[in-house]
């Protein structure tokens, strides 16, 4: 009996509380122009209701307003609106490395905790130029920080993009930086280093332990080109160490990234079956074949190669202009070209990670194909379509607002008006 009566108590106390919550509020945004990330064209006079987190309603303004009573309205109608932007390829915890001299400086002489500082500025910013997903491909040697960042933005300490963690690259003993002449001196890696089958399933499971969302690995490094005009690389994992690393994630549900320049570190990635190509500047037709076969996305991370190629010269310039003809070639051929920009490769301070729209249109895509690339394909590489990617009835209120009509003028989406994420407005017009 005494037990009935604290509960009876505990329940009259917190009933009160709940009832003081009330319904969600409910958000009618009126657009001018509407991309929702699936359609084949912008429709105009559109409607979206949002309530709570999510989008309920899409449809014709007028008749939806009307639907919408006792909703806050946001009015659009001299704008485009569209799903919030996702890149698919960036380093929170990374601020340029164009050269070995900036990366050491960071490996070095900034602490974790400071790098994590200056992810969380770098998470709002990405926020703000209307990015409200990313997908972090590894903290280059800052541990597991980047889920504390993702905790920190899903709990509301900061604001930022929902953040779909890699934690820590993968590579072998001594082929990834930090590497030092001095074999008396042990220096910080960039990467997990991990060598044979049972290390790659031991460093899965681990990293799995600690928050991947994805598993990210090196397939190559030392790119050069042959007399066959190909661009080749050196592989950095057997076979059966890759294999190991993709079969072990894939059985812990996690999906696999493979960095891979060279045409031989594509093709040890797709013999491996990872889920996508990251920069894969040495793609070839035949290559593309595969990845058509084998569903594999390709995110080519255009920005990040123009800036690196001036100050690291030698092959990193041809290879700019290998990468633009092959991308033209895998668009015709129908690859799944999914936006990510390795932002963190150059500055988060400097150019807008939407700049990647505009590369994909000059390098061949219609300005839809870039706008989905960055949102509905990109929602796909994530297995998220059903949440993100897309203003859609069920998808979540990640919804982004520009002055103009990016399918006449792309650059438009590096001038974002209005952000919200989740049902909240972090940037008003």
């Amino acid at each position: 009996m005494r037990c009935l009566i604290l509960l009876a108590a505990f329940f009259a106390l917190r009933l009160p509380a709940l009832a003081a919550q009330g319904p969600e509020q409910s958000v009618f945004i009126r657009t001018g122009r509407l991309i929702d990330g699936r359609a084949a064209a912008a429709q105009s006079g559109m409607g979206i209701l949002v309530t709570g987190k999510r989008i309920t309603m899409v449809g014709p303004a007028a008749e939806l307003q009307a639907r919408a009573r006792g909703a806050q309205v946001i009015d659009l109608s001299k704008m485009t609106v569209l799903p919030g932007f996702i890149d698919t390829h960036t380093h929170l915890l990374l601020q340029g490395d164009s050269t070995s001299a900036a990366y050491d400086v960071q490996l070095l002489q900034q602490s974790v905790a400071y790098r994590a500082i200056l992810a969380a500025r770098n998470a709002r910013l990405s926020l703000m130029h209307g990015f409200t997903a990313l997908r972090d491909v590894e903290t280059e040697g800052a541990m597991y920080a980047d889920v504390d960042v993702k905790l920190a933005v899903e709990r509301g300490e900061v604001p930022g993009p929902r953040i779909f963690a890699s934690t820590r690259g993968m590579a072998p003993t001594g082929m990834y930086p930090i590497v030092s002449g001095n074999w008396e001196l042990e220096l910080p890696h960039g990467v997990q280093p991990v060598n044979g089958a049972e290390g790659a399933r031991l460093a899965v499971r681990e990293q799995v332990s600690h928050g991947a969302d994805w598993i990210k690995y090196y397939s190559d490094r030392r790119y050069y080109f042959t007399a066959d005009s190909l661009l080749r690389s050196w592989v950095n994992f057997t076979d059966d160490e890759a294999r190991a690393i993709v079969d072990e994630a894939h059985r812990l549900g996690r999906r696999v990234a493979a960095h891979a320049i060279g045409a031989d570190g594509i093709a040890a990635a797709l013999r491996a079956g990872v889920n996508s190509i990251e920069h894969g500047d040495g793609m070839t037709d035949s290559l593309m074949d595969v990845m058509i076969r084998q569903n594999v996305y390709w995110v080519p991370t255009v920005t990040v190669a123009h800036y690196v190629a001036g100050p690291r010269g030698g092959i990193w310039g041809p290879m700019v202009a290998y990468q633009k003809a092959a991308f033209g070639r895998a668009v015709k051929k129908g690859v799944k070209i999914v936006l990510g920009t390795d932002v963190g490769g150059f500055p988060w301070t400097g150019d807008n990670q939407a700049k990647e729209f505009a590369w994909y249109v000059e390098y061949g895509m219609t300005p839809m194909q870039a706008i989905k690339s960055g949102t509905s394909l990109a929602a796909e590489l994530l297995d998220r379509q059903a949440d993100l990617g897309a203003i859609v009835p069920g998808a979540f209120a990640d919804i982004v607002a520009v002055a103009g009509d990016p399918l006449k003028d792309i650059t438009e989406l590096e001038r974002v008006r209005f952000v919200m994420k989740d049902g909240v407005v972090h940037l008003k017009p």
